[in-house]
């Protein structure tokens, strides 16, 4: 950030009322809401549960009249962000025109109450999106963001107005990574708890490969608990473990709550693994290293809890070749980790595998080629199961004039699952229900919401309402990068 902006991060652009406005496309409203209909907000990322899992019920399960109903779509800038939505209000966090931009929207109608933002320097290294990661979260009436250049701003919900920040590379040399600052934010006990990856020394940009590793290498603070409504620092764990792309979490460990956080940033050697530590004093019990000896790996999977087992299972898809794949960590009373098992068969790039009934569900491999859908016990890390989910698709082959249909794959997919059923969403837009379970995978319904690449951020479902972000232009031509909202009403 550069210091001439200073001033210009004082006056964030603040619009208040619910608007109508120029990127935004309503197309039809909703249905109402079945009688009997069980909803929730979507605070953080991963659900109300923090788990990719959701109680809401009914939901519409049959695509056969063409999938759910497109309500409205706002056109976005760049980013890898799901939005959050609590108290009628939902957020979405991307990059426009060289701003981090947050917007407070209608969930319903799209309409706009208000909109933030506030000027960014950042140029992906390996030319992905320039903008934030990590999505926004709700807690309290405040909205907390931390961008890509790690800034992190805390909001009020209502009004958009900035409560205070953070400029966490200047405060603690954080370095810019290989894909930016990533991870979101966890806020629980009055406190937003951050992976700032920060070390001793500033980095400049005339420094040797030798003199950079060394500071890569070096302590800092690695993690931070921040007061919610003032922004000053609660407590502080330094360690050189920088920060990854994975969120903090929580877990209920012998009865006790505690915070997870899969660590790992750009480090030369690499380091990084999962670290428990205590919400309110930020006391460090352990620390498990997982990380594989790839200089360029990038921990993106947050740690899953198992219900009862006193277990955490993280995984990375790292190395490449033979990928380290994930393990199984049991605590002791004294929140020491042990391994209980680990596999090669469950190596994931940025999902979080989803725990129903003693199995992990997860999407193995690093790259399109060689991703698969995979089903393992959790209890003894054994495959129950692994699966190419692949369709032949005529429509996109008439778009693109081929005479052939088009093969496609849900390759890289997030799951979510809602009740006894899976939905997915595939890499390329398309939407599926699944039944899972250790007998195998049985899909009921497939629509093709659009066709684009790199679709990687988490689908939300609040009120029976489902929203996607497509990330880049549709592989028709026919749209481009935006939020999208659908009727999932049962």
């Amino acid at each position: 950030m550069r210091n001439s902006w200073t001033a210009l991060l004082l006056l964030p652009l603040l619009v208040t009322g619910q608007e109508s406005f120029d990127r935004l496309t309503h197309f039809s409203a909703p249905s109402p809401l079945a009688k009997d209909a069980v909803t929730t907000d979507w605070p953080r990322f991963l659900g109300p549960s923090d788990d990719a899992s959701t109680t809401e019920k009914p939901l519409l399960k049959d695509f056969t009249s063409g999938g759910p109903k497109l309500l409205w779509r706002v056109e976005t800038g760049e980013g890898y962000t799901s939005p959050a939505i609590a108290g009628g209000r939902l957020v979405i966090f991307h990059a426009l025109e060289g701003r981090e931009t947050v917007e407070c929207l209608h969930p319903e109608s799209g309409r706009r109450f208000w909109s933030f933002d506030y000027p960014i320097s950042y140029q992906d290294r390996y030319g992905f999106g320039n903008g934030p990661r990590g999505s926004p979260v709700i807690a309290e009436g405040v909205v907390v963001v931390l961008g890509v250049t790690s800034m992190l701003h805390a909001l009020d919900l209502e009004t958009g107005r900035e409560l205070w920040r953070r400029d966490l590379r200047k405060d603690y040399n954080v370095p810019q990574d290989f894909f930016g600052h990533g991870s979101s934010p966890l806020i629980t006990l009055g406190k937003v708890i951050v992976q700032v990856g920060g070390k001793e020394e500033p980095f400049d940009s005339f420094e040797d490969k030798r003199e950079r590793a060394r500071k890569l290498a070096s302590k800092g603070v690695s993690v931070a608990a921040f007061d919610l409504k003032t922004g000053s620092v609660v407590w502080k764990v330094e360690d050189e473990w920088g920060a990854s792309y994975a969120s903090p979490t929580l877990a209920e460990i012998h009865g006790k709550t505690k915070v997870l956080v899969f660590a790992g940033g750009e480090s030369d050697p690499p380091t990084g693994g999962l670290m428990c530590m205590d919400p309110e004093t930020g006391a460090l019990h352990d620390r498990f290293p997982w990380r594989a000896d790839d200089y360029i790996s990038a921990t993106a999977s947050n740690p899953v809890v198992i219900p009862g087992m006193n277990r955490v299972f993280v995984t990375t898809c790292y190395p490449k070749n033979r990928p380290l794949g994930g393990v199984m960590v049991e605590y002791d009373t004294d929140f020491k980790a042990r391994e209980a098992w680990r596999s090669s068969k469950i190596g994931v790039h940025w999902m979080t595998p989803v725990h129903h009934e003693g199995h992990l569900y997860a999407v193995d491999g690093e790259r399109e080629n060689n991703s698969r859908l995979v089903c393992v016990n959790a209890a003894t890390g054994g495959e129950a199961w692994g699966k190419n989910l692949e369709w032949e698709d005529a429509a996109l082959a008439q778009a693109q004039g081929r005479s052939n249909p088009v093969r496609l794959s849900i390759l890289r997919a997030n799951l979510l699952r809602c009740g006894e059923d899976f939905l997915c969403l595939g890499e390329t837009g398309s939407l599926h229900w699944l039944r899972m379970s250790a007998a195998g995978l049985e899909e009921s319904a497939r629509t093709q919401l659009f066709y684009a690449l790199n679709t990687w951020s988490m689908p939300v479902v609040s009120r029976g309402l489902l929203y996607v972000r497509q990330h880049e232009r549709s592989l028709d031509r026919k749209s481009g990068p935006a939020l999208l909202c659908y009727d999932l009403r049962g």
